[in-house]
């Protein structure tokens, strides 16, 4: 049986190299491989070049002491990974594999399928079919295998798994070798290959020559043959560790534009496990205590994808597009088209509302997904957006609405129910009841009716003045109590913090109608706007924004182009007391020379020049060239106020000399020299006091967007990125997924709020 060699999935490890020449010279093996006289020569001749000592290396390990009794070998489950160009099979981790085994067992006595779910339960099991499916996203199923048996090439660099019935009879084979202690056994296959049983730490398989391939140079290369191990113990692979079961906190990440999200051409989904595993890492590491503790498990981050849903069949924009492009250098223009467009798309009310609608309606399809199957979550919730991904999530937070359908004590799983009325009872009071079996028709009820837009109920059918009155109807429910009496009125220009006020039912809500003034633009909109359907915001005026099933604790920015498209949109300063309806806290992360990113901060405080807080090192300190540039600038500065002295010490002692050798002076010349040291002594008090500023800075606040906390926050870059910043533009707008130091400062955010200490590891 063939197996294709070059593929991942273990050690890279020389196969042994034995003489050969024992089993060529039986007729009857020739005649089972094939091969004619003078093949066995060739054969044997080119082994013994390779390994002129391989027959003494024989007779060493057959001298070994009598071999234990027989033990039954411990499988151990792998799983298919497919890439373009190889295929690779990884370890399961060892809890995971464990299950797999134990329902496995379960298998053989049940007829129905058995799914176990493992890696965090993002991925199924169908153990019976032997296949992996992915929970949370569309993904080709791939194939899993209970590993028993595994062999490498001469040019692999991995061990690769057998399939299990090959596994099986290798198995039975060795099994008979060890219990009757007979080895040098030979199994021969239908296809001609043989595998040959030296003794327990060498066996050998050897394909025969008409399988080999026809390009090889030499047949020394034909004729080496297989390593083979047996039970995952034998060979060096890394089986990865287990992850905790408790979540503590869940992070949706929103990509940018197009379908890659670096310069590998990876997709958000193994992007966002890249920077899943550093997180776990990271975890290890600099929480180690609280890990041993049992204080904390472990942070779940899922991948939005919205990408496909704008180019696929439903919007057909792909197809309009090509329709229209030139066919001169197809590739660049094909990349404008699945990517660089996407910016265009953002600034269309048509393409817009579907981005928008597919990023709201993906998160709390996730968020639902997950609290079914991890009923156990309590955690809080945060969101991570990449270039267009933030600018995509800030429009969303700021148009949020803090209403009744998320007062305190409804469950969020719940998250647009209006009111304990039915349908039957809302369309009753509306005076609509003939409608209800329309609506019934299509399935619909009051949740899924409060998603509803004016098209969507002209498609069923119902009239121009019945529609108007149930969106008007479903709209005043979905705000809350101050924006529907409009008990609140403030001028346009009072910044004042928002307060909360409560209702007749003791429930929390914010005042909407200050926010809407905490945004000033730098001109009027002339255009006739609906600010029905946003009420406060400075999105988009055309869109109905759609509102999330959650209240996000943090917003993280990687790389944000936000603060250039407010600035665009006619917004030059944002109010220090505005924040986000529903969220807290807000992070703008960026490398320095990321070509795509803004700063938020100067459009909070203008008057103060800041500079972004330096996001540590994640092994607790300064990059090295980061310090002897600080360093070089301290020294700088130190020799520039040590000559300011020297030059002023001369002054001084010029302007001392001794009173004999000098002629007599009038009053007004003394007036002079006393004024002189005055403005001396003035000077030296003002640079003192101004090095006391410099060394004594307050803290600043910057506005209530992240609490009153610092907002920008800038990686280190690298030291081979400094020589030139402009070679590394691209990579640094596409680094934060496998950065440590950014992952390092969500989990310090999100485990700071729950009270858990951070430990910076012994270097």
């Amino acid at each position: 049986m063939s197996h294709s060699p070059g593929e991942e999935g273990g050690l890279s490890q020389a196969a042994p190299k034995v003489n050969t020449q024992e089993q060529l010279d039986d007729p009857n093996q020739a005649a089972a491989t094939g091969t004619t006289p003078e093949d066995q020569v060739r054969v044997s001749q080119v082994v013994d070049e390779a390994s002129p000592s391989s027959t003494s290396s024989f007779e060493m390990l057959d001298m070994e002491p009598v071999p234990a009794p027989y033990q039954e070998v411990q499988p151990h489950w792998f799983f298919c990974r497919r890439a373009e160009d190889n295929t690779s099979w990884l370890p399961f981790s060892r809890e995971d594999s464990d299950k797999l085994e134990n329902a496995c067992n379960t298998v053989r006595e049940k007829e129905e399928e058995v799914v176990v779910a493992v890696d965090g339960e993002r991925y199924d099991i169908h153990v019976k079919e032997r296949k992996r499916y992915a929970v949370y996203w569309e993904q080709a199923p791939t194939e899993v295998r209970r590993c028993t048996w595994f062999y490498k090439g001469d040019k692999d660099t991995r061990f690769m798994p057998y399939p299990e019935d090959f596994s099986n009879s290798l198995e039975e084979a060795y099994m008979i070798a060890v219990t009757l202690d007979e080895w040098k056994r030979k199994l021969e296959f239908p296809n001609g290959e043989t595998i040959i049983l030296h003794n327990p730490k060498l066996i050998m398989q050897y394909q025969p020559i008409g399988l080999q391939d026809e390009w090889v140079s030499s047949p020394s290369e034909q004729t080496r043959p297989r390593t083979v191990k047996r039970g995952v113990d034998s060979i060096s692979v890394e089986i990865p560790d287990g992850e905790p079961e408790k979540v503590d906190h869940l992070v949706f990440m929103v990509h940018g534009i197009g379908p890659a999200c670096d310069l590998r051409f990876r997709s958000i989904i193994q992007c966002v496990n890249d920077f899943r595993s550093a997180s776990l890492s990271l975890l290890a590491s600099h929480y180690k205590r609280a890990q041993q503790d049992g204080k904390i498990g472990r942070v779940e981050f899922l991948p939005v994808n919205w990408h496909s849903a704008l180019h696929g069949d439903a919007t057909g924009v792909d197809e309009d597009i090509q329709r229209i492009t030139l066919p001169s250098i197809s590739r660049l223009r094909h990349f404008t088209n699945d990517t660089l467009l996407d910016l265009f798309f953002y600034n269309s009310p048509t393409y817009c509302q579907t981005i928008v609608d597919t990023v709201a309606s993906e998160i709390n399809r996730l968020h639902t997904l997950f609290k079914q199957r991890h009923p156990e979550f309590n955690g809080d919730v945060s969101v991570v957006g990449h270039s267009l991904g933030s600018l995509i999530l800030f429009d969303m937070l700021t148009n949020q609405r803090n209403g009744s359908e998320t007062r305190k004590g409804v469950p969020t799983n719940e998250p647009f129910r209006l009111s304990c009325d039915t349908l039957e009872q809302t369309l009753t009071r509306l005076g609509l009841q003939q409608y209800l079996d329309t609506l019934q028709t299509e399935n619909l009820d009051l949740e899924s009716l409060a998603l509803c837009q004016d098209g969507d109920l002209k498609d069923l059918g119902i009239p121009l003045g019945p529609r108007k009155k149930i969106l008007n109807y479903m709209r005043r429910k979905w705000l809350p109590e101050d924006c529907k009496t409009g008990a609140v009125h403030l001028a346009p220009g009072l910044q004042v913090p928002p307060q909360v006020t409560s209702d007749h039912d003791g429930n929390q809500s914010s005042e909407l109608t200050m926010q809407q003034s905490q945004f000033h633009r730098a001109q009027s909109v002339t255009s006739a706007v609906d600010y029905e359907y946003f009420d406060m915001g400075i999105g988009q005026v055309s869109i109905d924004y759609p509102q999330l099933a959650f209240h996000p604790q943090t917003f993280f920015a990687f790389g944000s182009p936000i603060g250039m498209f407010l600035t665009v949109r006619g917004l030059k300063h944002i109010d220090p007391n505005y924040t986000f309806p529903t969220c807290k806290s807000f992070y703008n992360i960026y490398h320095p020379y990321d070509p795509v990113a803004y700063r938020i901060e100067p459009m909070i405080v203008s008057e103060v020049d800041l500079e972004p807080m330096l996001i540590p090192h994640h092994k607790g300190r300064k990059r090295m060239h980061l310090e002897l540039k600080d360093s070089l600038t301290r020294m700088s500065m130190d020799l520039k106020n040590n000559v300011l002295g020297s030059l002023r010490t001369a002054w001084q002692s010029f302007a001392r000399l001794p009173v004999a050798a000098l002629p007599p002076v009038d009053e007004g010349e003394t007036t002079k020299e006393t004024n002189l040291q005055d403005t001396q002594g003035v000077c030296e008090e003002a640079e003192s006091s101004v090095s006391a500023e410099q060394t004594e800075q307050p803290e600043i606040k910057v506005g209530m967007l992240n609490g009153g906390r610092r907002i920008d926050y800038v990686l280190q870059e690298k030291p081979i990125e400094s020589f030139n910043e402009y070679l590394f533009a691209i990579q640094s707008h596409l680094c934060y997924w496998e950065s440590e130091d950014t992952a390092l400062l969500l989990l310090k955010e999100i485990y700071d709020k729950l009270g858990v200490a951070f430990e910076q590891p012994q270097q």
